[in-house]
């Protein structure tokens, strides 16, 4: 069944354009594989369910690193919910 990326937040497109190049087209890959395959992407660096729905990797190892974090919705599309450093994801807001 193929899944639908709900379209970035304001916030969340605008943040885009101060990270590294390499973690946005990272970024774009990640979209395009839930699309395809579904939300669960065990096939990506450091994958964990943070809680139920919502699911995390890494686009970019190293220092810094940096993180994506998604949501499934009830409605059948998927939400990007934070895309930046590992120090700076409050992942307690995410659960």
């Amino acid at each position: 069944m193929p899944f639908k990326i709900q379209p970035l937040n304001k916030k969340l497109k605008n943040g885009l354009t101060r990270l590294p190049q390499r973690v946005v087209d990272s970024l774009y890959a990640l979209m395009s594989m839930i699309e395809l395959m579904g939300p669960m992407r065990g096939d990506w660096p450091n994958y964990s369910k943070l809680a139920r729905g919502v699911h995390h990797c890494h686009l970019k190892k190293g220092n810094p690193t940096y993180v994506a974090v998604w949501r499934e919705c009830a409605d059948g599309t998927v939400e990007v919910l934070y895309v930046g450093t590992h120090e700076k994801a409050d992942y307690k807001k995410f659960m």
